[in-house]
């Protein structure tokens, strides 16, 4: 009997697809992906020219009888549509963003499609978590804060950041486009400023993926807010196991929050930058892979949460320790491969 996941790979496989096809709908860590493709590799299940993966005869009569099945084409199971307003929103975004600082990899840093971003603002606002809201973001490469404040609906847009040059950034645009936005530098393991405490309606993140980093930047974001206050975040499955996930699930449920959406591969990161490249993990297979002709495949699923009354117990805004990246899940991360 072949296991959910391996089954899943060959399904896919009813048609030649290289790496990279196969990626864009994996939900599972990118080591298992690896581990699985190898295993595949090494039992003859599959084969390869170099560029397309194929079922090997052996790799069909292990497939059996399959029914593919697929997402809304139009959605893309985002659940959400762009109205001329937040189509007009994305156009001047896109302008404005181009000269954006490059993600540096002592902080990991990558940003998700401008889309993804004003998708976002498309879902908050839909849940009513935009207009007059005083919203603060925790880490803000993805520059959110300028989408969000284009709309004009906020009555306040923090950004917390430990990158200067993203302060910078927005401060510039912030003054071109008469945006009102606040920027302070911040170290998401050093407590909340006092004055952040409890004072705002809605947070929103995209945390590093260690548990310690995870960890600190919800906390400092539930920190922040009021009795009633929302919190989005973003959270993968390539680099966040599902034990991850159930601990950072009871992690929010001990701060007396309630997770109210999991909208799966709500945001798409593009993992080839100029001055990072995040698909160097291919080293490990043991078969030719070709270069990533395009394919955007790492892929965040987006979580809403509501904070019902103050989180316990009430001393946790503390120094915290925080990793950048987990050797054993974070494969993606250059530092692997030197």
């Amino acid at each position: 009997m072949v296991c959910m996941k391996k089954q899943k790979i060959l399904a896919q496989l009813t048609e030649p697809k290289n790496v990279w096809e196969l990626l864009d709908n994996w939900h599972h860590t990118l080591a298992e992906f690896i581990k699985i493709m190898n295993d595949l590799y090494k039992n003859n299940l599959i084969e390869t020219d170099g560029s397309k993966i194929y079922l090997t005869k052996k790799g069909r009569k292990k497939l059996g009888k399959f029914i593919s099945s697929s997402l809304c084409k139009s959605c893309k199971g985002k659940r959400i549509e762009f109205t001329k307003e937040f189509e007009t929103l994305l156009e001047k975004y896109n302008k404005i963003v181009k000269g954006r600082p490059k993600p540096t990899l002592e902080y990991f840093q990558g940003y998700m499609r401008n889309y993804d971003v004003v998708s976002r603002v498309v879902l908050m606002n839909y849940y009513g978590d935009v207009t007059n809201k005083k919203i603060l973001l925790v880490g803000d490469d993805d520059l959110l804060s300028i989408a969000l404040s284009l709309t004009g609906l906020p009555s306040r847009v923090v950004v917390l950041d430990i990158d200067k040059r993203i302060g910078k950034f927005i401060n510039k645009i912030k003054k071109k486009y008469k945006l009102k936005i606040e920027f302070a530098n911040y170290n998401v393991s050093e407590p909340l400023p006092k004055k952040f405490l409890k004072k705002f309606d809605v947070f929103s993140s995209e945390p590093l993926e260690t548990f310690s980093g995870l960890r600190a930047f919800l906390l400092r974001g539930i920190l922040s807010l009021k009795s009633g206050g929302i919190g989005y975040f973003g959270l993968t499955n390539l680099e966040s196991s599902l034990k991850k996930w159930n601990k950072i699930e009871r992690f929010l449920l001990r701060m007396n929050c309630v997770i109210t959406d999991v909208i799966r591969d709500f945001s798409i990161y593009p993992t080839v930058y100029e001055t990072a490249n995040y698909e160097l993990f291919t080293k490990r297979f043991n078969f030719p892979t070709e270069i990533n002709p395009g394919i955007d495949w790492y892929k965040s699923s987006l979580f809403r949460f509501v904070l019902l009354k103050d989180p316990n117990p009430h001393n946790l805004n503390k120094k915290m320790k925080v990793k950048v990246f987990d050797p054993k899940e974070d494969l993606t991360h250059p530092v692997l491969y030197e």
